[in-house]
């Protein structure tokens, strides 16, 4: 029992900024038991962000609201998915060969690639939660959006090879089983209490992982963190708009 919470501190000292003020051992259960936990974390900042919007919502105009939450959001995370989506960006745009690929992801500036991807992740992050709230949609969902979307981030550290021997991506792979991946997908079941639909939310995410997949094997030879942490923000801007599909098709 001592192994699970350390592996939910870590993941959750990993994955947010949220302060924990608990030294947690680093080995095989602890690490195994951190990536099992990025969906239940996720959930807890989702919730947050939802407690927010909540309290909010009959005071603020929806765009404001929109806005607040999307500040909400990235905030818990510090940044560092965001991160990865800008080093990936920088790399990917460069359109260099692999070894250079790699040193431009690695390099600690920002290049004009990863702004532009920064500022249009951002936008069509904040447009779509405008667009989910203007259909009436309730705060319900957004714990299981960053919930789904660290499932993801947990699929590809299991099922897809790290692409060099080092870095954060294969230190988590090191230990990791298939198994762990449905231990992961156990809090989720908690989604048919806050929203009954979420069984097609998780469906509507297998076809990003797996074209993500594919890419993240073609350009790079397989996974790191900054690749990682890129698909979970492109996997909660996919869900977003899967969500606003659900309501506006319901609605209509």
């Amino acid at each position: 029992m001592r192994a699970v919470m350390h592996g939910f501190l870590l993941a959750l000292q990993f994955l947010s900024r949220l302060p924990v003020p608990v030294e947690c051992p680093w080995n095989i259960e602890t690490s195994r038991w951190a990536v099992r936990c990025y969906p239940l974390v996720g959930l807890l900042l989702g919730g947050i962000v939802a407690l927010v919007g909540l309290l909010l919502q009959a005071v603020l105009p929806t765009p404001l609201l929109a806005l607040l939450l999307l500040s909400v959001w990235v905030a818990l995370s510090g940044g560092l998915h965001l991160d990865g989506w800008m080093d990936v960006a920088d790399a990917v745009g460069s359109n260099a060969p692999l070894e250079k690929r790699w040193a431009i992801m690695k390099d600690p500036h920002v290049g004009s690639f990863g702004i532009l991807a920064l500022v249009f992740l951002l936008l069509w992050k904040g447009a779509l939660l405008l667009a989910v709230l203007d259909a009436g949609a309730s705060l319900a969902w957004l714990p299981l959006v960053m919930a789904l979307a660290r499932l993801g981030a947990v699929a590809l550290l299991i099922l897809l090879p790290a692409a060099r021997p080092e870095g954060l991506a294969w230190a988590w792979k090191q230990h990791l089983e298939r198994g762990d991946l449905l231990l992961a997908l156990v809090p989720l079941l908690l989604g048919f209490l806050l929203w009954p639909g979420w069984p097609w939310l998780l469906v509507a995410l297998i076809p990003f992982l797996f074209g993500y997949g594919l890419w993240a094997r073609r350009a790079f030879n397989g996974i790191n963190g900054d690749i990682v942490g890129a698909a979970i923000e492109g996997g909660e801007l996919w869900l977003l708009l899967c969500v606003w599909l659900w309501y506006s098709s319901a609605m209509g």
